[in-house]
């Protein structure tokens, strides 16, 4: 019932996440980061675990045997879908037998997208378009959201969003998310405008960060 994108800026190595659905509170369960480590969505039969026990799991292994154990753990994990991207760039994903269709996921170079009870496969096409145009992270992983949503995204319509960029910073350098709307996309575009300029974006600036 949702559509995802996690994506690594290669310029800045930020990571993030951007999540949208038909329901409500899609930025709950969804969308998950661990600064420095790697960021990933887990959706279709949300199981936020697999998320924890992935991220946990890159201190130690790599992506991949990462994503493995989280799943073997799992003993629903034909009914879940999962993508995720490290601090490296290296992306991985996964899509039960038992996820409601249309549903998939693709890679990208640096990129995942991941998407059950969409519209179809052009949906994660669109998504990978947009998000290759140059922009900030933040602007690339909406303009994805953007694009899925007008492919047709979630084939009962979005009621809400979330979106997640993590730096070098212990705390998320963009946390947005928009619980329930008739319109959460436009309204992600409005939040996200008024945290990266203006008055607001300047008190961000002047934010704690600590020394390297």
């Amino acid at each position: 019932m949702t559509f995802s994108i996690v994506g690594r800026d290669p310029d800045t190595g930020d990571l993030g996440v951007a999540t949208a659905t038909a329901g409500p509170f899609v930025g709950w369960l969804v969308p998950h980061g661990l600064p420095g480590m790697g960021v990933v969505a887990t959706q279709a039969m949300t199981n936020p675990y697999l998320a924890v026990d992935l991220l946990q799991g890159l201190g130690e292994t790599p992506i991949e045997q990462a994503l493995e154990a989280a799943l073997e753990r799992d003993a629903e994990r034909e009914r879940r879908q999962i993508i995720a991207v490290d601090r490296m760039g290296r992306t991985v994903g996964w899509t039960g037998s038992k996820c409601e269709g249309f549903a998939g996921h693709l890679p990208g170079d640096g990129v995942a997208v991941a998407g059950n009870i969409l519209a179809g496969e052009a949906v994660l096409h669109s998504m990978l378009a947009a998000y290759s145009r140059p922009a900030d992270l933040g602007t690339r992983l909406l303009a994805a959201l953007t694009a899925g949503a007008e492919a047709g995204g979630d084939r009962r319509g979005t009621g809400s969003a979330a979106l997640k960029v993590y730096g070098r910073e212990a705390y998320p350098l963009l946390d947005l998310r928009v619980d329930d709307s008739e319109a959460p996309l436009a309204e992600l575009e409005t939040l996200l405008t008024r945290a990266t300029s203006g008055s607001y974006a300047e008190f961000l600036a002047a934010v704690t960060r600590r020394a390297r």
